[in-house]
């Protein structure tokens, strides 16, 4: 039999522990994304298609790079080419899959690469804030990681104190991605 005591007591903790229970079920469902958006709110919508052919797969790890080469046709516009990866994210939440922090990964080069420009050096060049950081921090939330090409940085002339905060900056994205497929991460163009 159990004393005033330890009854107490277990019926403190059991008190508690439904607290905390209902207190997580309340804060994620005020957190929970809809469901357009899984995991990155307001980038890279997703429909439902239930009926659809080749879902991601569950019981695979999705080590993904993303090699982004274009730049928006507007400097006031959001690069379409990181709304994708955006949109590759909320596919595989939508299945229920979170890669783990790394396994994707965004290489910038080429016409892209103001893409990761701090908004003030993005203010200084295109006289206005960058509309790709607020896609850059919600990518890098989710667990994406962000690297630029020191080359193309330099062919920008994009100095490295310019580069908007927790990008990595490679030494080349040719061998970035070359070094990233040779481990095993699958390449996404385009």
């Amino acid at each position: 039999m159990l004393s005033k005591v330890t009854h107490g007591r277990a019926a403190w903790w059991k008190r508690i522990g439904l607290g905390l229970v209902l207190g997580l079920t309340l804060a994620g469902g005020v957190m929970a994304q809809d469901a357009g958006h899984p995991v990155i709110a307001g980038f890279g919508a997703v429909k439902p298609a239930g009926d659809a052919a080749n879902l991601p797969d569950p019981s695979l790890r999705y080590r993904v790079v993303f090699e982004v080469t274009r730049a928006a046709s507007d400097p006031a516009q959001i690069n379409p080419a990181l709304e994708r990866v955006a949109r590759f994210v909320n596919l595989l939440g939508a299945s229920g899959i979170r890669p783990a922090n790394g396994d994707i990964v965004v290489v910038i080069h080429g016409p892209a690469t103001s893409s990761i420009l701090s908004d003030d050096a993005y203010q200084a060049r295109f006289h206005q804030a960058n509309p790709d950081t607020p896609l850059i921090e919600a990518l890098q939330q989710a667990g994406v990681a962000i690297h630029v090409c020191s080359y193309a940085l330099a062919n920008a002339k994009i100095e490295k104190d310019a580069v908007a905060r927790n990008v990595t900056i490679d030494l080349a994205a040719m061998v970035t991605l070359a070094t990233l497929q040779l481990k095993g991460w699958v390449l996404m163009t385009g």
